[in-house]
């Protein structure tokens, strides 16, 4: 780093220094002394005729299942690693810019440090890959912090207590259970079925339960509107528009919350089954502890009607969702950051 640099970053302390949350789904980026300052989808839309980037983000999401056949709108991500490098990198970069906006008023201001969260399971090809695209992307220095222990710092948890603490974070592409305890992961399980695998399921129950052709935006909104993971004492119903498969013309069917949560059995019980081998891997004495803390449940998924009820049940251990469930990752990168906690056992570093 050149002088003017060092300066300015101690005179301005870092402050234009980002958080990253970069999911499968959705990436939140949360700006030093500023909090969250955006929340848009993983989603790239590129013209292929003239290999360029047209949209990023909300302006892509639009345009999932509603383009010509020369522009494609995907996601550069899937199960919660790169899929796409350079597509991912460009994504980067205009997430990066548009959070910084603010920080260009100083027009010396240096090129910003970045904590970026990965799943507890990624190889070291994964990790190497998202620091990459962090540095490529605009970052002075790239961190990364392990997925579930940033949630559970966001959350509040006693990390760096004796006592154990059991999160489980769904997200979009993977699901991570983890239970921590002085400021460490003491046992980890990470599997690749989460929110997007539940809206598949939604996709293709409707297909053949309903002889109706649907998106993956629709399989979202039904999995919001009506999904649940146990009886509800009120259950509800949805409207839901797409194609007769056979005659390919529009149709219109209701759909319960019940069907729904039939269809969804398979993959909630691999996540119970991800919770349980957890369980069983947890030291006798940290297991005492949950059975008093309890499991928290955070991650868009986690927000799942009666998921918290279904894991009690099956697990016997009291299980309670966080109420910032959607932004306790991005939080948790925030804090460490914060902290000048990035020499720490928290997170991995690279850059310049």
């Amino acid at each position: 780093m050149g002088f003017i640099d060092q300066f300015l970053s101690d005179s301005l302390g870092d402050r234009g220094d980002l958080a990253i949350d970069l999911g499968t789904a959705n990436t939140l980026v949360a700006v030093r002394g500023e909090g969250i300052v955006l929340n848009e989808p993983s989603v790239v839309a590129i013209d292929q005729n003239e290999e360029r980037v047209l949209a990023v983000g909300i302006d892509a999401k639009r345009m999932v299942g509603r383009t010509p056949g020369s522009i494609t709108a995907f996601r550069p991500l899937k199960d919660g690693v790169i899929a796409d490098f350079d597509v991912t990198e460009v994504m980067l970069r205009y997430f990066i810019e548009k959070a910084r906006g603010d920080s260009r008023r100083w027009p010396w201001s240096p090129r910003p440090r970045v904590v970026v969260c990965v799943p507890s399971g990624v190889t070291s090809v994964e990790k190497r890959a998202v620091f990459e695209a962090t540095i490529q992307a605009g970052a002075r220095r790239a961190y990364l912090i392990e997925e579930p222990m940033a949630a559970a710092i966001g959350a509040d948890l006693p990390i760096e207590e004796p006592t154990g603490s059991m999160v489980v974070d769904i997200g979009g592409g993977t699901s991570e259970v983890a239970v921590i305890a002085m400021g460490g992961i003491v046992v980890s399980q990470s599997i690749r079925t989460a929110g997007d695998e539940f809206d598949e399921t939604i996709l293709e129950h409707v297909k053949n339960a309903h002889n109706l052709l649907i998106g993956e935006r629709t399989a979202e909104d039904i999995k919001i509107k009506v999904g649940s993971a146990a009886p509800q004492r009120e259950e509800l119903d949805v409207e839901v528009n797409g194609l007769d498969a056979t005659s390919g013309l529009p149709k219109t069917v209701h759909i319960t919350s019940e069907e729904i949560r039939r269809c969804l059995n398979q993959p909630l019980d691999e996540v119970t089954k991800a919770v349980k081998a957890a369980l069983d891997r947890t030291p006798p004495d940290l297991a005492s502890d949950l059975m008093y803390y309890g499991i928290m449940l955070t991650g868009g998924g986690g927000l799942l009607r009666g998921l918290d009820t279904r894991l009690r049940e099956e697990t016997g251990v009291p299980v309670n969702v966080s109420p910032t469930a959607l932004e306790n990752v991005v939080n948790g990168c925030l804090r460490v950051l914060e902290a000048n906690a990035l020499s720490g056992g928290f997170v991995q570093s690279s850059g310049y």
